[in-house]
């Protein structure tokens, strides 16, 4: 890079192969990546295809790969690249559909495979929860869904683990229903047997690549582990619950789908033509 210019090498390709292509940027002070591209295809390259939405680090639409490195190209300044060719390319993990935008549909199908925040029947509305409870619940509610953390993710993008494990972006999910004093339903073997939360061995590559700087590991999959140990793992526990009153059981995530297992039909108490129960009066 000259003191006016920046080099850049993008990729340029689809799903059946593809190379990087030099191009020459003018400098621009504050200047960020995504500027750099749409230079480039204001003035150069007008088929490049990129896909970006806010340019405000919200939407999570403009993820790349610069230098290597899963980032926001509309929160990547260029004046970190001071002497460095800039090379930008598409998300690793997911297929490429052209130049900079790839296929990332297979989250939404995993999205589907949660099922929602499920409150009781009875709840009653507006929901009442302690202040902590609701401050808890503020991180994981930060994710703009960008999926860099499920791009930078070795368990998805090395091993290719895709119908094994959900990915830290829906670890982040599970923990806030898991969390959440409202939801009314046992997820703790689905985050084991369907969400693959064993398969993460803590690397922390996630955490690190977060633009909302949300503790993914620390915060959603150490603690998701911990619930899955207690319930699965702990002799102790395991004898208590043997021994506990199954009836007071939470019902479960559906294994399969996003629904909620079949529960026993409990006896419902009877009720006085004014409504009331009359096993309470």
């Amino acid at each position: 890079m000259s003191d006016a210019e920046y080099t850049f090498l993008v990729f340029r390709g689809d799903a059946n192969g593809g190379e990087e292509r030099e191009y020459k940027v003018p400098a621009v002070p504050g200047m960020v990546v995504l500027d750099a591209i749409h230079w480039i295809q204001a003035h150069i390259a007008g088929d490049l295809a990129v896909r970006w939405n806010c340019k405000a680090a919200k939407c999570g639409s403009c993820s790349a790969e610069i230098n290597g490195i899963p980032k926001l190209m509309c929160k990547t300044r260029l004046d970190d690249f001071q002497g460095e060719d800039v090379h930008v390319a598409p998300m690793h993990t997911f297929p490429i559909i052209k130049d900079l935008v790839t296929d990332v549909s297979w989250n939404y199908t995993v999205n589907k495979r949660i099922a929602p925040f499920t409150p009781r029947e009875d709840e009653p509305s507006p929901f009442i929860m302690y202040q902590k409870d609701v401050d808890r619940l503020y991180e994981p509610r930060k994710c703009i869904e960008c999926f860099l953390c499920q791009d930078v993710c070795h368990v998805l993008r090395n091993h290719g683990e895709m119908s094994e494990y959900f990915g830290p972006r829906f670890m982040v999910r599970y923990q806030y229903l898991a969390m959440h004093p409202k939801d009314s339903l046992d997820r703790r073997e689905a985050i084991k047997d369907k969400g693959g939360v064993g398969l993460c061995n803590i690397t922390k590559c996630c955490q690190e690549v977060c633009p909302e700087h949300i503790h993914i590991t620390d915060n959603a999959i150490i603690p998701l582990k911990e619930r899955v140990a207690d319930e699965f793992f702990d002799p102790v526990r395991w004898f208590i619950r043997r021994r506990g009153d199954a009836r007071n059981a939470k019902p479960k995530e559906d294994l399969e789908g996003s629904g909620v297992e079949p529960q026993p039909q409990r006896p419902r108490p009877l009720e006085s033509p004014g409504g009331k129960d009359i096993a309470a009066s």
